[in-house]
């Protein structure tokens, strides 16, 4: 089994899915936030695992499900912060982010056999989940975060050091209110789409270079 990382803000209005205003105020974008986390710190907990853990900008809130260790994340960009989530791992490890409410158990189950990395591209041209059966903070440092070419940048850079790549499906990042609604949808019964409810928002997508 590995280790489960979640890496997450807490969310506070103002602080988290400022992309998501308008149309929604501050308030209602971390409502969406919380809902987000909670559904897929739901699912982690759901899943097996050595340990789960989540990396936390802030503080914990009652989202927070019983079974996790917290531990703040560090300071720097957000290739630095993935890289020391990754290090404090001994053994195999799967992060994800808090962006991604449809995850599933299913998916997060991951087995290192026959490969050395799975990587989970997301269909904003980055990735939601990166697992490493060796973690390696270097691996991350330096990849350049939040554009078009992330996730291709990431997987080269995994191809690049030797390592076996296993990808799972492309999911969706919640970061504008095309995606909120577009994720809902695949998740209906969750608190996301709950909290979303019956809000009308545009729908639209980035492609990939």
């Amino acid at each position: 089994m590995s280790t489960l990382l979640v890496i997450a803000k807490e969310p506070r209005p103002g602080r988290v899915k400022t992309r998501l205003t308008p149309p929604f105020t501050p308030d209602e974008a971390a409502a969406l936030a919380e809902a987000s986390l909670a559904d897929t710190l739901r699912a982690v907990a759901a899943t097996p695992a050595r340990r789960r853990v989540l990396v936390l900008a802030g503080a914990p809130g009652p989202w927070l499900p019983p079974g996790f260790d917290v531990v703040p994340q560090c300071a720097g960009g957000l290739d630095a912060r993935l890289a020391d989530a990754f290090a404090g791992c001994a053994g195999p490890a799967l992060l994800i982010g808090m962006d991604t409410p449809q995850v599933t158990p299913e998916l997060l189950d991951v087995d290192f056999a026959g490969c050395e990395a799975y990587f989970g591209p997301a269909e904003d041209c980055g990735f939601w989940a990166l697992g490493l059966a060796r973690p390696d903070p270097a691996l991350l440092r330096g990849v350049p975060m939040s554009t078009p070419v992330t996730g291709a940048v990431q997987r080269e850079r995994l191809l690049a050091a030797g390592l076996r790549v296993r990808d799972l499906p492309p999911l969706r990042d919640v970061d504008t209110a095309a995606d909120a609604r577009a994720v809902a949808a695949l998740a209906p019964h969750g608190r996301f789409a709950a909290r979303l409810a019956a809000r009308s928002v545009p729908t639209g997508r980035q492609v990939c270079r």
